[in-house]
């Protein structure tokens, strides 16, 4: 079963193998881990996170109809990821100073350039830092993007190189 596409396999999950799930979970759990790390530095967040993602893969394993798994399953884990955003916006009222002054905090033993950098990242807003994490730290393409985000792979492209253009910009200020 290891050598079967996601998709097979996810077939299997949503037929009734919940065994299956074990190969979905070896391949991907990291990789979901390092997306949600990437847009909050916050382990038990993340852990939390990643564990509900693969949690939502099984209970709504029968609304799977085909299609890219990994597009589908990064759906679901931008979603709780969104939602989650969502629950502490109404949960506490942190100004965005502090939360940069946070995350510079917890990055000083990284190279002033890294740091800078990941500053950078962190003043961006949450859905271009969404697609600067999927691209340039996960590694997913133009197409796939689009299709997780509901959106055209020219738009997709258009829209990050225009970020990228924003985070030179930030990153030469100073």
């Amino acid at each position: 079963m290891i050598e079967q596409s996601d998709e097979i396999i996810m077939q299997t999950v949503a037929n009734g193998n919940l065994d299956a799930m074990t190969v979905l979970f070896d391949r991907y759990h990291k990789w979901i881990y390092n997306f949600y790390f990437n847009m909050k530095p916050d382990v038990t967040l993340c852990e939390d996170l990643t564990q509900n993602v693969f949690y939502k893969v099984i209970k709504y394993r029968h609304s799977y109809k085909g299609g890219n798994f990994t597009s589908w399953m990064f759906t679901i884990a931008r979603n709780l990821f969104n939602d989650e955003m969502q629950k502490e916006k109404h949960r506490t009222n942190v100004s965005l100073d502090h939360l940069y002054m946070v995350a510079e905090s917890e990055k000083e033993d990284r190279s002033d350039k890294v740091q800078r950098l990941h500053l950078v990242i962190n003043k961006l807003p949450l859905a271009d830092k969404e697609l600067i994490v999927m691209s340039r730290f996960q590694g997913m393409k133009y197409q796939q993007i689009a299709e997780v985000t509901g959106s055209n792979e020219v738009a997709v492209k258009t829209r990050i190189h225009r970020i990228i253009k924003k985070m030179r910009i930030l990153y030469f200020q100073n």
